[in-house]
This record gives C-alpha cells, sequence and structure tokens, in this order.
C-alpha cells in the first residue's frame, strides 16, 4: 500500500468506526452521566468537593451492585421484581439466624448465601417450568417475600426489625468485608464501591469474552433460534437469576454489617431503580442488547442527582421526575441506536 493512498482509506473508515461508536449501548449514559456531572458541577459548589465525590461514589456502589446483575438479566430478556425486597430478605437472614441459632455472624452470612442463591434458583426454575413471563413469576416472588421479611420478623423478634448483633463473634471482621472504608487523599471510599467495581469487571469479561456471555445474548434476542443452535436456554436464565441473588447477598450484608440491625420493611421499590439503572445504561426491555458499563453509569448518574439536588439544594420532590425523564430518553435513544446499527451502512 503506498504512503498516498493511506489517508484516503483512513477517510472511508472514519464513517465505519463512527457508526460503531455510536451503536454502543452506553454511549447514550455516558453522554447522560457527563451532562449531569456538568450542572451540578456549575449549580452547586460542595458538588466537587473530594468528600462530596465519595458520598456520590457510595450512593451510585449500592445501586450499582445490584445493576450489573440486573443488567445481565435484562439483557437475557427476563426482569426480577423481587431484587430490591431480596436485599432485604439476605440482612434478615444473616441478622437472625445469627442472633437466634448461633453466636458466629459467618455462620448467618453463610446461611443468607444459600438462601438468596435460593431464591435466584426458584425464579430460575419456576420460570423454565412454567413458561410464564418473568414479570408474574417474579411478581409473585416479591409479594412472598415481603410478606415473609414481615412476618418471621415479627413472629422471631416481636417487632418489626431485628436485634443488634453487633458484640457477636464474627462481627468485627464481617464489617470489614462489607461495610468498612477507606481514606485515599480526603476521599472515603466504602466497601461497596469495592464490591461493584469488582462485579463489574467480572460482568463485563463474562458478557463480552466468554460463551455464557454469547449465550446471554441469543437467549436475550430469540429463546427460540438460540435453542435452536444448542443454547441451553433454561439454564443460561437460571445462571442470571443466581447472579441476581449473589448481588442481593452482598447489597444485604453491607447494610445490616453497617447499622447492626434490619428494618424488614425495607426494600420495597428499589427493584425499580435498578432496573431504571439498566435501561439508563443501555439495557432494552425486550432484551438482546446491552451493556454491563452501561448500568454503571446509570448507577453513577442515580448517585449524582440523588446527592447533585441536595448539594444545590433544589427541592428533592423533584428527584423522582428527574429519573423518570431520564428513563424515558434512554429508552428511546438504545431504541433508536439499535434500529440504526441493525440498519447497517447505506
Amino acid at each position: 500500500m503506498s504512503a498516498s493512498t493511506t489517508p484516503d482509506l483512513l477517510v472511508q473508515d472514519r464513517p465505519a468506526a463512527l457508526r460503531r461508536l455510536l451503536a454502543r449501548p452506553e454511549l447514550g449514559s455516558l453522554i447522560a452521566a457527563v451532562a449531569v456531572f456538568a450542572v451540578f458541577a456549575a449549580a452547586a459548589e460542595p458538588f466537587l468537593r473530594v468528600s462530596s465525590l465519595g458520598t456520590v461514589l457510595y450512593a451510585a456502589s449500592t445501586i450499582g451492585i445490584m445493576a450489573v446483575p440486573v443488567s445481565l438479566l435484562m439483557i437475557g430478556g427476563e426482569f426480577d421484581l423481587s431484587a430490591g425486597v431480596l436485599v432485604t430478605t439476605a440482612a434478615l437472614t444473616s441478622s437472625m439466624v445469627s442472633y437466634q441459632f448461633t453466636a458466629v455472624t459467618w455462620v448467618g452470612v453463610l446461611v443468607s448465601l444459600a438462601t438468596t442463591l435460593a431464591v435466584g434458583w426458584f425464579n430460575g426454575w419456576m420460570l423454565g417450568r412454567t413458561k410464564l413471563p418473568s414479570f408474574i413469576v417474579t411478581l409473585g416472588t416479591f409479594l412472598m417475600l415481603t410478606g415473609a421479611n414481615l412476618g418471621v420478623t415479627k413472629a422471631v423478634s416481636g417487632t418489626v426489625s431485628t436485634k443488634s448483633i453487633a458484640d457477636m463473634q464474627g462481627f468485627e471482621t464481617c464489617r470489614l468485608l462489607f461495610a468498612s472504608e477507606v481514606n485515599i487523599g480526603g476521599l472515603t471510599v466504602k466497601a461497596t464501591v469495592w464490591w461493584w467495581l469488582g462485579l463489574l469487571a467480572v460482568g463485563s469479561w463474562v458478557l463480552l469474552r466468554t460463551r455464557f456471555g454469547n449465550w446471554v445474548f441469543a437467549v436475550g434476542g430469540d429463546a427460540s433460534a438460540a435453542r435452536a443452535v444448542g443454547v441451553p436456554v433454561a439454564r443460561t436464565k437460571t445462571v442470571l437469576y443466581l447472579g441476581v441473588g449473589f448481588g442481593a447477598w452482598v447489597l444485604g450484608q453491607h447494610l445490616l454489617f453497617s447499622f447492626d440491625t434490619v428494618q424488614s420493611g425495607e426494600g420495597v421499590g428499589n427493584e425499580l431503580i435498578y432496573i431504571v439503572a439498566a435501561v439508563i445504561g443501555g439495557c432494552l426491555i425486550t432484551g438482546g442488547y446491552g451493556s454491563v458499563v452501561g448500568s454503571a453509569l446509570g448507577a453513577l448518574i442515580f448517585g449524582m442527582a440523588s446527592k447533585g439536588i441536595i448539594y444545590a439544594q433544589w427541592n428533592p420532590d423533584w428527584f423522582k421526575f428527574f429519573l423518570g425523564a431520564m428513563l424515558l430518553l434512554a429508552a428511546l435513544l438504545n431504541a433508536y441506536v439499535k434500529r440504526r446499527a441493525e440498519r447497517g451502512p447505506r
């Protein structure tokens, strides 16, 4: 190839490179994240402080830990409406098992992990066996967990909250793993941020670099076609629900070991926030398209908005309005980008 022809080829490659960039699911959420940051940086001077960054990251991480597995599940074409209360179930199980049956908190932690994975497996198994929509299956699980969280807690503790386990063996080591914090140059980074980044790295690798990731896209795009070429559709979706269970376990342990006790009515409605973060991050409601990195950006937008409104001293009543507007705009943008990507060059 001569030197004179190289610039022409590069020019010809630019539209293709631009199309690939525009087809990235997380592009819209990246632009939105930059815009939200710019708005609050201009409107609220405290927003730019190092201490405020730690607060924003913490708020984002408590959403992002669940947004990662929820986004994978949505790419696989399914929902989990029980994700929010499952976090509370995880915390309640750890607390009550530790307090009632043993003085070692690690026992409760492990029983809690088994419980959340069992719920995830149940959702996946019911979905595969009954062929019901995941909306119906997980709505049923949501209602059962909501009732069980309240009923079992009142039966065991006599109140709607658990007893403190702060003086039990293993509490400090559990707290170190799930609820500690480190100070880096004035920036306070909580344990949830490290869990979030770890789950983000693993989730991205699984989705983009493994055969299982190809299966996730395939079952979300067209489950019947995927099944016809040998993809284990039911098993793939069950594994995705197990991932949601693991995320709920991590976040539940953080809540418990941050505050010592748990309120049994918490978590209701949070599943919608996880879904919003995933959709803002580029996941389509119809499945088969999305990004784990995008879900992290969606969680970051949530963190910046929830804290930025406070720093700017705006009326917090408008936060849900802002979140809803972001959801609609993201859904429209994602659908448009997907159509353009599928249409290809003209």
